[in-house]
């Protein structure tokens, strides 16, 4: 199924209207399980995950929780609003201190993320591997981790680190069945082989 994309029509001036475009945002009643984000300056409607997409984030969450600090957490659905009204995306996985994420409102800036995970989707790969890796780094996320398996040939995974200059360097990447090692502060070999591919 292919993502639902709500593009208003644009305001007095040029563009959209940010404040329209959270509100259209904030409001959409979408089905269970769906995640609402805006990429580009428009609102998306995802359908939920496949059951493979689900297990290699649960696999992934799992492996992340015996390495992170006890004052941090990794949040499945928690909104993070990039500068300059770059957008609101809802990654599949990111870790953020706890601090960041409680109290009011339902986003925290992306800045604040220490890493984020990304796992492409037949239908809305692009998204993931293009914008949302040009969004996390204009917004300085330390590392962004972009779990692949729809890639054409082999599935991929690839770390994607060092934001300068509103880009990432490629830390590594490697093939579904090889180990991939996440940096300090999480300091963890990933074995990408358990991850299922469809």
């Amino acid at each position: 199924m292919d993502p639902l994309t709500v593009d208003p029509a644009p305001g007095p001036g040029q563009g959209h209207d940010w404040d329209d475009l959270v509100r259209i945002w904030e409001e959409t009643d979408a089905p269970e399980g769906c995640k609402v984000e805006i990429i580009e300056e428009i609102v998306t409607v995802s359908p939920p995950p496949s059951k493979d997409h689900n297990t290699t984030a649960a696999l992934l969450q799992r492996r992340l929780y015996t390495v992170i600090p006890e004052d941090w957490e990794i949040y499945q659905t928690l909104g993070l609003s990039l500068p300059g009204r770059g957008g609101i995306y809802i990654p599949d996985l990111v870790v953020v201190d706890r601090a960041s994420a409680t109290g009011p409102g339902n986003t925290v800036p992306a800045a604040e993320a220490r890493l984020v995970v990304e796992i492409t989707s037949r239908a809305n790969a692009n998204h993931d591997r293009v914008s949302k890796v040009n969004g996390c780094a204009k917004a300085g996320v330390e590392l962004f981790l972009l779990l692949d398996p729809w890639h054409s040939g082999r599935p991929t995974a690839t770390l994607h680190g060092e934001p300068e200059g509103g880009t990432y360097r490629v830390l590594e990447t490697v093939e579904y069945g090889r180990e991939l090692t996440l940096p300090e502060p999480f300091g963890l070999v990933l074995d990408t082989g358990v991850f299922p591919i469809s």
